[in-house]
């Protein structure tokens, strides 16, 4: 497939899913490159790899030969050049809410459970794996609590009334990840709702880990 878009992904990556909707939304076609961040030590830190994104990390997106790294800054070049449908409102607050709801996730849960992370405190603090699994659930758990909190005030069919934003595009992922993690998701009815709303419509659907071509049982 001839593009001017390639994501670099790997199908696990909440941060990679993220974009992954974001470009169905837009409907944007892209390349997709596979990255395992567990084999040989993890792709990510290839030389090739590392001159793309020098924080060996997924995503990154190729657009006409430029990379971008950072779902965030992902999201908002994309709502720089193709404007329909938008990711992040233009009203200054409802755009503030959007972002507070996805620096929820991608700030206050996401780094806290990532392979960064969980392997170190394996390897340099000894963690079990049932601490391990402790210490993903509490940072799930209280993550997911205050997102909770600020959903009840700006939610409808989605994080932002009834309109698909980023939000959503971020909220959707860190349910798969809190999902696989065994995390409690029985207090979190606004969260639950949405991920359920959300996942009927095609573009997320299509961005889901079990459809992509790297994807594993």
């Amino acid at each position: 497939m001839k593009t001017d878009f390639a994501l670099y992904s790997y199908y696990r990556s909440s941060a990679s899913y993220r974009v992954r909707i974001a470009l169905n939304l837009k409907g944007i076609k892209y390349e997709y490159r596979p990255i395992h961040l567990l084999k040989n030590g993890g792709e990510q830190f290839s030389a090739d790899y590392r001159r793309l994104n020098p924080m060996s990390q997924v995503p990154c997106l190729i657009h006409n030969d430029r990379p971008i790294g950072q779902s965030m800054a992902i999201c908002e070049y994309l709502d720089n050049i193709t404007q329909q449908p938008r990711l992040f409102p233009l009203d200054p607050f409802d755009r503030a809410m959007v972002m507070q709801i996805c620096e929820g996730f991608n700030s206050g849960i996401q780094p806290l459970q990532n392979t960064s992370v969980t392997g170190a405190l394996e390897k340099k603090y000894g963690f079990t794996k049932a601490q391990l699994t402790e210490w993903i659930q509490h940072w799930n758990q209280k993550g997911l609590g205050g997102v909770e909190d600020l959903l009840k005030k700006t939610a409808g069919e989605y994080c932002l009334g009834d309109e698909v934003t980023a939000a959503d595009c971020f909220l959707v992922p860190q349910v798969f990840s809190a999902k696989r993690f065994g995390v409690d998701l029985t207090p979190f009815p606004h969260i639950r709702r949405i991920e359920e709303a959300a996942n009927r419509l095609e573009a997320f659907q299509l961005a889901q880990p079990s459809r992509q071509p790297d994807f594993e049982q």
